[in-house]
């Protein structure tokens, strides 16, 4: 799979995504499109990866913090039982970048992930800004 990756990587780097007319969507509404390298065909997805940014209200108390934390931690959890979230994290280091996580939603549109980044406790309370952005990945790709 890490040979994959790099391969995937280098044809981002050189290619774009692919053109309209190579776009199929599947029934669900995801776009997918074929992506072949040597005698491989990848499918490949969009799906959209979110970048949790500080919010413009960080002066909660330790307590509203920690109920805000327990709230976002709980929304995580229930959107990934739901399959709607593949994978999410806090960056490392001491916290106080202005980047705090990510979070990759698979769900078909723009529009769902705006929808469910909006619904976030952390983002209700201004704790956490949220960027999103279409992000393609082959499907099936996993962490190790």
């Amino acid at each position: 799979m890490k040979a994959a990756a790099l391969i995937l990587l280098t044809f981002f780097i050189y290619s774009p995504p692919c053109s309209s007319q190579d776009l199929q969507v599947d029934s669900l509404g995801f776009e997918t499109f074929e992506m072949t390298e040597g005698d491989t065909t990848y499918i490949m997805k969009k799906y959209f990866m979110a970048f949790l940014k500080k919010g413009p209200n960080r002066d909660q108390s330790p307590e509203e913090t920690q109920q805000i934390q327990k709230g976002h931690l709980a929304y995580m959890n229930e959107l990934a039982q739901s399959g709607q979230l593949n994978i999410a994290g806090p960056f490392g280091g001491s916290g106080d970048g202005e980047m705090q996580g990510v979070v990759i939603y698979n769900v078909p549109t723009l529009e769902k992930a705006t929808q469910l980044v909006s619904n976030d406790p952390a983002v209700i309370a201004g704790r956490l800004i949220i960027e999103v952005l279409p992000w393609w990945a082959a499907k099936g790709s996993t962490l190790e």
